[in-house]
This record gives structure tokens, sequence and C-alpha cells, in this order.
């Protein structure tokens, strides 16, 4: 049964890659055409080279003037052959190449597409192996299978022409005798195809393995994890050698399996061709050509069963790619989803219920009102719900029951764009990419200027820093913001927001790499920031959110105590104890 089911994944696979490849058809049939072309010119300079045998054999008949003539003529065809040739491979190379570029850029776009679920539950790494090993898989093997396939079938069907032509018998020989070299090849094929699905698979594990590790570098050395980081890589390493290794050899069985068949062939063709000879039948420089027609006629399944390998991971690897392409999309918005533009900031959340897996409800029956520019600080114990009440705010995930008005408006009725502008968000863990400062604070606005640039990074009191760099503003910012600190990470994805001015904000534990003095600081560009603005806050340190409207008290998913600082200090409840634990010392 999975035998079955995994056979149709491949087959349709290969239909789907066949799918990419047509819009280029034009290439495919000029590439067919060159290829007609490069093999019937091959297959004639085996006649001239027979015509030039047959006129250099037997004492005293060697014609020289004609020799030299066949071999000017054999010369010229060489070369066409060759160019021919050239400009058959130039189109497969163009269909490979822009085939496995649409599949990237599909890639891409689903990664849009598919709920933030799907992104967060799977391994980074072997998410990137699909996107960059697989596809290259699909790309070599694609090349080889077209420039194989268009070259072979045409040098089969030309050969063969070519052998009837010149004697039907030896022809009737070698066609009864060639096929035994595809039964050996299909057989091998059936047991490499296991191993290279293995390989495909673990080859994405062991990237995720790694993009894990090298990430997260100094948590290995902070807690003297080397040793049993390098033995856990080291297990998939050799589970990944064993399969490669299994496929390699059962593949690397089909090219000397098949060109023993073909030297069957080539004898079978010597023994009945010396017997033509020698009745008669045929001259020494046409058996020269047959023998010539015969390993050409044979060349193709070796050529074939040569790239099994590469076609055999090629289509291991489209399997792991449209599995990718077939995940579902996020829930489709309205087609009359409402685009909101002046968003005031009044959030209605009534009964929402929440999980990630169904079995383990997080958030259930929620309820909260917040009027336009009120400041809604969020606590609570780790785990109890509160940057999974932001996703739902944002539609990073989905609610299972409630609803959640925005304005009076169902956020499930506006488009998501929309939704997201509405808010500014300041995470902890601060994201930031490989181009220059100016364009990581203008990320949310493209178009802004330089001045507002700076008063951004002012606001934030990133700008010192920024403006003793050598090339301040333009200076290019590594991956991951890898040649800043933390706490200058932070400050640099608070400019962002402060640039975009957003009617609401999101603040997650938005300074807790930031030092004190400069926390201060930022705390009050926040203030001033917040006013008019509808905000959220999530903090653990309590003293940062005694100024909020309303701060929430979550446990377990739920809203167990909600007011004031003031009002929830006198009622001496969870948040009385919480903030107590934080300030016991004093």
């Amino acid at each position: 049964m999975m035998a079955e089911k995994k056979k149709k994944m491949t087959s349709s696979s290969l239909r789907r890659i066949l799918g990419y490849a047509a819009p280029y058809r034009g290439k495919i049939i000029l590439a067919l055409i060159f290829a007609v072309l490069y093999v019937v010119l091959n297959l004639t300079a085996p006649v001239l080279v027979g015509y030039a045998i047959d006129h250099a054999v037997g004492s005293g008949n060697v014609d020289y003037g004609m020799i030299l003539e066949l071999l000017v003529l054999t010369g010229t065809v060489v070369v066409l052959s060759s160019v021919f040739q050239w400009l058959m491979n130039l189109c497969t190379n163009y269909v490979a190449y822009f085939t496995v570029r649409d599949l990237r850029r599909d890639i891409c776009r689903k990664f849009n597409t598919v709920p933030l679920k799907y992104i967060d539950s799977s391994p980074h790494g072997d998410l990137l192996s699909r996107i960059i090993n697989d596809t290259d898989s699909i790309g070599d093997g694609l090349l080889q299978g077209i420039t194989q396939l268009f070259s072979g079938i045409v040098m089969i069907v030309c050969t063969l022409g070519f052998m009837i032509m010149l004697n039907f018998y030896i022809a009737l020989v070698v066609v009864i005798i060639t096929p035994l070299s595809m039964f050996v090849a299909a057989f091998i094929t059936r047991l490499s195809q296991k191993m290279f699905r293995q390989q495909s698979a673990t080859q994405g594990e062991l990237s995720a393995y790694i993009e894990e590790y090298v990430g997260g570098q100094k948590i290995v050395k902070a807690f003297g994890y080397e040793q049993r980081s390098q033995e856990s890589f080291e297990e998939i390493n050799e589970r990944l050698l064993q399969c490669g290794q299994k496929s390699q050899f059962y593949s690397s069985l089909a090219n000397p399996s098949t060109r023993f068949v073909n030297g069957l062939v080539t004898a079978a063709v010597c023994i009945t061709g010396s017997l033509s000879v020698i009745q008669g039948a045929l001259s020494v420089g046409q058996i020269a050509a047959f023998i010539t027609y015969a390993n050409q006629y044979t060349k193709p399944f070796n050529e074939v069963t040569g790239v099994i390998p590469q076609l055999q991971s090629a289509l291991a690897g489209a399997d792991r790619v449209f599995a990718l392409l077939d995940e579902a999309d996020q829930t489709p918005e309205p087609e009359n989803a409402e685009d909101i533009s002046d968003c005031r900031g009044g959030l209605e959340i009534k009964n929402v219920n929440f999980s990630y897996v169904p079995e383990r409800p997080l958030i259930t029956d929620f309820s909260l009102d917040v009027r336009p520019g009120q400041r809604i600080a969020i606590v609570g114990p780790t785990g109890c719900g509160k940057t999974t009440f932001i996703n739902l705010l944002m539609r990073f995930y989905d609610i299972d029951d409630g609803t959640i008005m925005l304005d009076g408006k169902n956020i499930y009725e506006l488009t998501r764009s929309s939704l997201r502008r509405s808010y500014g968000m300041v995470l902890q863990d601060s994201w930031l990419y490989n181009a220059t400062i100016r364009e990581n604070i203008a990320y949310g606005r493209p178009d802004a200027s330089m001045e507002e640039i700076r008063e951004a990074a002012r606001k934030a009191f990133i700008d010192r820093y920024i403006e003793r760099l050598p090339d301040k503003y333009e200076t290019v910012i590594t991956e991951e913001g890898g040649n800043l600190s933390q706490g200058q990470r932070q400050l640099m994805c608070i400019a962002r927001v402060m640039l975009c001015q957003p009617p609401m904000l999101i603040l997650d534990e938005a300074t807790s790499s930031i030092d004190t003095r400069t926390e201060i600081r930022i705390q009050r560009a926040f203030a001033e920031m917040m006013k008019g603005r509808t905000s959220f806050i999530v903090a653990h340190r309590l003293s940062t959110i005694k100024e909020a409207d309303i701060i929430l008290v979550m446990k377990d998913g739920n809203i167990i105590e909600q007011g004031d600082h003031d009002a929830l200090m006198k009622r001496r409840g969870f948040y009385y104890d919480l903030y107590n634990s934080q300030f016991s010392a004093s």
C-alpha cells in the first residue's frame, strides 16, 4: 500500500515537473530539432568513414584523392554535429534553469501564504534544504533527463534506420539483444529509488540540525554541549552516509550492467557481420560502419542508465518540494474583505477560544473591551498565553471560536495586510536583515526620507551610535544583525516602529535587552508615542507598566484579574503577589 502511494507520488511529481517546463516548449522544440540534426550528422560520419575504408582496401586500389575528399567531408560533418550538440545543450540548460527558477519562486510565494503555524512547526533547516538542495537536484535531473531523452530517442531511431538500410538481419540481432539492458536498468532502479528518497529526507534533517546548532553556538558553548552536539551530528551524518552509499551502490550497478549487455551486442554484430563479409553481402567499410552504429545504438541506453542517480535524486527532491507546495494555505480572505485605512484602535474581544493542539486548550472564553487610546498591559507567568493573545490580534494564528472586533468590524472581514499595518510591533527577539542601517529602519516605510529616518533613530536613542560608524546610516548590517549587540538590534527595531507611526502598538518585552538608563529614556519616548494610540504591553518587569490604564493578569489562558496598578495592589490577589515577588528585597 505504502509502495503504491509512493509510486503515485513520484508519477505525479514527474508530471508536475513537466508542467513547470511547459512554458518553455519553444526551447524544447528547438532542442529537439537540434538533437535531430546533431544525431543525423553524427551518424553520417561512420558512413563516410566506411566509404573511405572501402577506397583503401586492396593492393593498388587506394584512391588517395577520394579518401582526402571523404576525410574533409567527415571533418565538416563532425564540426557541424558538435555545433548542433552545443545548441541543443544550450536550449536544455535554459529550460532546466528557468524551470528551477519558477519552482523556487513558487516556494517563496508559498512561504507567504501558508499559515504561520506551518513555518513554526517545521524545522527551518529542512525548509531551506527543500528550496536549495532539492530544487538543485530537480535542475540537475531535469537537465540530464531532457538532454539524454532527446538525443537518446533520436539516436536510437536514426541509428536503427541506418542499420536496416545496411543489413536488416544484423539490425534485427541488435534490436533483440539491446532491450536486455533496459530490463536490468529497471530492476536496479526499483532497488535504488527507496534509498534516494531516504537520502533526500535525511539531508533535510541534517540541514535543519546544522542550522539550529550554528545559530545557537553561544548556548552550545555556554552549556558545554559541544561533545553531545557532535555526537548527534555524527549519528545523523552516519545515517546519511549509509543511505547515500546504498543509493549510489545500487544505481552504479546500472551502467556496467548495461555495458555488459552492449558488449554482447558488439560481439554478435562482429560475428554476424564477418560472416556477411565472407559471403559478400557487406563490404569491409560497411561492417566497420555497422559496428560503429551498433555502439551508437546502445550508447543512449548507457547514458540513460548512467544518469539514473540524478534522475532518482531529482524525483525524490520533487516529492519533497511538491509536498511543501501542496500544504494548505492560510484561511482565504472574503472576496469583499475591507481594507481598513482609518483605524481608531477600539477592540472588542468576545468569548475567544484557542489551542495550538486540539486536546490542550490554551485560551478559553477570553473576553476584553478596549477603548481607543488605552494602554493595556498584559502580565502573568510564562506560558499563560500573553504572546499567543498578541498573535491572535494580528491574525498570525486564527482563533477557534469567538469574535475579535476592531472599530466595530470583525477582523476576519478585513484584509490581513491592512489589519497588520494598523499595528506597530516590537518583539523581544529583534529581527534585522542583511542590508544597510537605513534600509532596516525604513523596512516598514521604504519611501521615508532621510530626515524622518534620522528622527526615528534619535527617538530610539540609537542615533549617536550610528553617527559614530564610518558609513553611518549606510553601514551594512550582517545577517540577523550579527555585528550589533542585542541591545543595539532592539533599538533599531524600536526606531523602525517609531518611523511607521502606527495607530496601535504592541510591545512584547520591547526593552528586555536594553540597559536601565536607556530603558528609562525609551519608556519616555514610548509614552510620548503611545499618546492617543491603543497600546498593548507585554512585560515581566512590572515596574514598567504601572502607568497602564488597564493591567490584565493572565493565568492558564484566562484573565483572572484586571484593573489599574493601584486597584490591583489593593485587592491583594495574584498581581499583588507577583509584584511583591519582584521587589521583595525592598
